[in-house]
């Protein structure tokens, strides 16, 4: 997203940040967990070091639960006339962006939130979520901010006193906080939240036992992969799974890892251990049969989860009247259990002679591929800016060989021409024209060197 100059709340300094106003679920499905979890709008000032969201004019909308809502910070102190200026682009962006089967009567009947609260009282009473629920997420984000701010020597005794406090969502929200300030390039910020992970770790209960599951975890990846490369079969694996026995953490890596492996052969062998075992060990094996029963039950109802949700986004998509800009929306949402369930509705297609229907899902597979190699070429993009010189970019280059092509080349030109009409951060517009002269000479010189072999 486009940085903008803004205000320090605070000390009034000018500071770039990105700053968002749109939240609309349709295009981002992440919009309301990132408004909700404090993530959004955080600034840092470099002068009086203030730190926290900025208060910025919002609009949210949320199609399926036909919410569409207004907020402007009273501190703003502006006119009705001029915050409809503000507001009014945005309601007609979230309009215009909705196939017009989907434009229904509360998309000119928003709602004016008075306060952030209410604004997100009503955004999560939508959601089931009581006003209760909320106020605990607000006290999560106080203990984050208290402990962000404490000096390192007071860490391990502020979070032994609210070592109850700590669990998955603390976690949860220090990572996405920590996102957000990479992203708003506050580095310093990141620093202190990752060190805050770290420390909570070492001497939070939920973050011992956390990392102790990883550490377990881990244990299960490194074992199955040294038994792959002997040669992976029923028979190691069984004996893995039963010197593993006493780590739910390490079954449930290894069931995860390798389900395609506990069939009904597998269990079969197990029966067969147990049957011919007594006593304790019999006791163990038959605890273990029910466990890894258990967790492959869970593993194919997970599996058949995702599978019936990337199902649905392909149905979706398919019905849509524009394949294309139906596929961009959906980019976010989609990962592996996707691609498998097009590949299949592909194939499908292909043995049944459907044309029609292949003919769409091979534009969504050109949609996705696409994404997938823009998306690569901008995380390039982003190595190459935080690169300190010439020669740390050539190394980079030679590290990424056949990367830096001709479609490389042309995304680097088109973000330069983007930011040069925008006007927008003219120092980062000359790096990256310092970094597009540097690639064409290394693609040149690359190009050459193969033409001319020594």
């Amino acid at each position: 997203m486009p940085k903008t100059t803004i205000a320090c709340p605070r000390c009034r300094t000018p500071i770039t940040a990105e700053i968002t106003r749109l939240f609309d679920l349709s295009s981002d499905p992440e919009a309301k967990e990132k408004l909700l979890s404090g993530s959004a709008n955080l600034i840092n000032c470099p002068v009086c070091r203030y730190q926290g969201v900025y208060p910025s004019p919002i609009v949210y909308h949320d199609a399926e639960k036909e919410l569409l809502l207004t907020y402007f910070p009273p501190e703003a102190n502006l006119p009705v006339p001029e915050q409809e200026k503000i507001i009014g682009p945005l309601i007609k962006k979230v309009v215009d962006t909705l196939p017009p089967e989907k434009r229904k009567g509360y998309l000119f009947r928003p709602q004016t939130m008075l306060t952030q609260q209410l604004l997100f009282e009503t955004i999560l009473k939508a959601d089931g979520i009581t006003p209760e629920m909320m106020k605990a997420q607000q006290e999560k984000l106080a203990l984050i901010s208290q402990l962000a701010a404490a000096a390192p020597e007071r860490l391990p005794e502020l979070i032994a006193q609210n070592d109850s406090k700590i669990d998955e969502q603390v976690f949860m929200l220090v990572s996405r906080l920590a996102e957000a300030s990479a992203a708003g390039g506050d580095q310093e910020g990141v620093q202190i939240l990752v060190n805050l992970q770290r420390r909570m770790l070492e001497h939070s209960s939920y973050g011992k036992n956390l990392a102790e599951q990883t550490r377990e975890s881990q244990a299960a990846v490194k074992s199955l992969q040294e038994l792959s490369q002997k040669g992976l079969t029923r028979e190691s694996l069984l004996e893995l799974m039963i010197e593993s026995a006493g780590s739910d953490a390490r079954l449930t890596t290894l069931v995860t890892m390798a389900r395609g492996g506990l069939d009904y052969t597998f269990f079969e062998q197990l029966s067969a251990k147990i049957d011919a075992s007594t006593g304790e060990e019999q006791a163990k094996l038959s605890a273990l049969r029910e466990k890894l029963l258990q967790l492959t039950a869970a593993v194919d109802a997970a599996l058949k989860a995702q599978l019936d949700q990337a199902q649905a986004l392909l149905d979706e998509i398919l019905n849509s009247e524009n394949i294309e800009e139906a596929t961009e929306k959906a980019l976010p949402r989609v990962d592996q259990a996707f691609a498998d369930v097009v590949n299949h509705a592909a194939e499908h297609a292909q043995a049944d002679k459907d044309q029609a229907k292949l003919e769409k899902l091979m534009r969504i597979i050109a949609v996705v591929q696409a994404a997938s190699q823009s998306g690569a070429a901008l995380q390039m993009i982003e190595i190459l800016l935080q690169a300190e010189d010439e020669t740390a970019r050539r190394q980079i280059f030679e590290k990424a060989g056949d990367e830096i092509d001709a479609e490389f080349l042309q995304m680097l030109n088109e973000l330069i021409g983007q930011m040069e009409k925008s006007n927008e951060q003219p120092e980062a517009v000359a790096r990256l024209k310092d970094i597009s002269r540097e690639a064409l000479r290394f693609s040149m010189q690359r190009n050459l060197s193969r033409e001319n072999p020594a």
